[in-house]
């Protein structure tokens, strides 16, 4: 009775260890702002990243490319595989909670020496000078998860599954914020193209009004030389924007997992409207939707997993294994049932002894390794926050730039046509000409440019709150 006593009491303290073996930490809460900085004041906690993609960019083109950048690009089905394989990772962990079953089936011959002890009695008991043996088994073994390795090992694998399926989101989400800004940049450059050379050929007429008063004896070469270097300084902006136009088209079809070719536009850079409102809703909403963070805390969650493992491999491992089957010095008897029927059951317990340092070592590192992931958790949400501030100001101080810029632009277009009509009754010389083409010129291709920034100022925004994979 009293031996029965001493294994319940054993029992019931391993039970009682394996609860305090590793307690896994809780994911810290991490210090988050009421609202964003430069948010607007609102009671509206609903976000834009909430809003599919489609719904949220809904010019035909940009849909297909997105569409078609989401289906083919490279980094998304390499993701996809990374997904697979951690799913088939997963689903075999499960299968540690099942004892390891092994089939053997051996023949022997042996034949031993006839002056050997055996050789002897061989000869004397059975009348050979060899023997035989015929084996046919099942083998069984099983380590009871006292100290949860099989469970840690669990919680690692789902984590990991978790994390490829976060990374899949987090490229996609990149995916549909490059292309759209890709795209921005596609037709700012086509603007900018048109503008370039409405330029040259306001320069051209300029420039043969200047030459008939060359003629006239009334300006100098010098007027004839300004005028042309205004005019070839116009110029050479066109085959650069020409160029800047093939290398983003390129990029855009390579992107979406295409050959380089050119990209049919649907819709110019003007016809693309900035939203008026943009709600980025509340700071802890985001960082349950980005993935990036959420990878960050599926880290956390395996760093715990493996604290539990490498404590569990300090302690005794209880070790069961059996093994049945037939067995016979003869093949004639090898399946005599149940004559050649033999069976085994053995258990044990084994303590790691000089290996002990090492094993500590790797618990030490493997709580420092989370402690570190603590600490990049807290930075992937700091970091998440200040993005979305980061949009939110850039799309506020632009729309002030824009309409600034906006007014520039009137004016000179206004100051240019005024000079050019000047001109040409010879109340204004060729200088005042030049300059105001030339500023006109930078004013409008400055504003073509803020236009695409707050374009893509949106779609960071739309990003940085974790909008873009669904």
């Amino acid at each position: 009775m009293k031996r029965y006593t001493t294994t319940f009491a054993f029992m019931l303290l391993l039970a009682l260890s394996a609860c305090k073996v590793s307690k896994d930490i809780q994911t810290p809460k991490p210090a988050l702002p009421v609202a964003f900085r430069d948010a607007a004041a609102t009671s509206d906690t609903t976000s834009i990243a909430d809003i599919k993609w489609k719904s949220f960019f809904t010019e035909v083109t940009l849909q297909k490319l997105i569409d078609s950048a989401i289906n083919k690009n490279y980094d998304m089905q390499i993701a996809v595989k990374s997904i697979e394989a951690s799913q088939l990772l997963f689903k075999q962990v499960k299968w540690n909670y099942v004892p390891t079953v092994s089939a053997n089936v051996t023949a022997n011959s042996s034949r031993p020496s006839d002056n050997s002890l055996n050789g002897l009695s061989l000869n004397q008991f059975i009348g050979s000078k060899h023997i035989e043996d015929y084996n046919a088994n099942l083998s069984l073994s099983w380590e009871a998860d006292i100290w949860g390795k099989i469970r840690n090992q669990s919680k690692s694998a789902l984590a990991t599954y978790l994390q490829t399926t976060e990374a899949k989101k987090l490229i996609q989400t990149n995916i549909v914020a490059g292309v759209s800004q890709g795209y921005y940049n596609l037709l700012m450059l086509d603007a900018q193209l048109q503008i370039a050379q409405k330029n040259v050929k306001l320069n051209d007429s300029t420039l043969r009004i200047i030459h008939l008063q060359y003629d006239a004896g009334q300006v100098t070469s010098l007027a004839v030389q300004q005028a042309d270097a205004q005019r070839l300084a116009a110029a050479q902006l066109v085959p650069q924007f020409e160029q800047n136009i093939t290398i983003q088209e390129n990029a855009l079809r390579i992107l979406a997992g295409s050959l380089p070719d050119k990209i049919e536009r649907s819709a110019t850079i003007d016809q693309l409207e900035v939203p008026a409102t943009l709600s980025a809703g509340i700071p802890s909403a985001m960082v349950s939707r980005r993935p990036d963070v959420r990878s960050a805390e599926l880290q956390l969650v395996i760093a715990n997993a493996n604290v539990g493992l490498s404590k569990a491999e300090m302690y005794p491992a209880l070790r069961i294994s059996a093994q049945g089957g037939v067995n016979s010095f003869r093949a004639s008897n090898w399946f005599n049932i149940p004559a050649s029927l033999f069976g085994v059951v053995s258990g044990s317990v084994i303590q790691p002894l000089l290996d002990r340092k090492r094993l500590s070592t790797t618990y030490k590192v493997a709580q420092v390794t989370r402690e570190k992931n603590v600490l990049q958790f807290r930075q992937s949400v700091l970091n998440a926050v200040g993005e979305v501030s980061d949009a939110l100001v850039r799309i506020d101080k632009l729309k002030a730039q824009q309409a600034i810029a906006a007014n520039r632009v009137n004016t000179l277009q206004q100051a240019t046509g005024n000079a050019n009509l000047l001109f040409k009754n010879g109340l204004a010389n060729y200088l005042e000409v030049i300059t105001a083409q030339s500023n006109v010129l930078q004013s409008e291709l400055e504003l073509v440019s803020i236009k695409r920034e707050q374009l893509s100022a949106v779609s960071d925004l739309y990003r940085s709150l974790g909008g873009g994979w669904n």
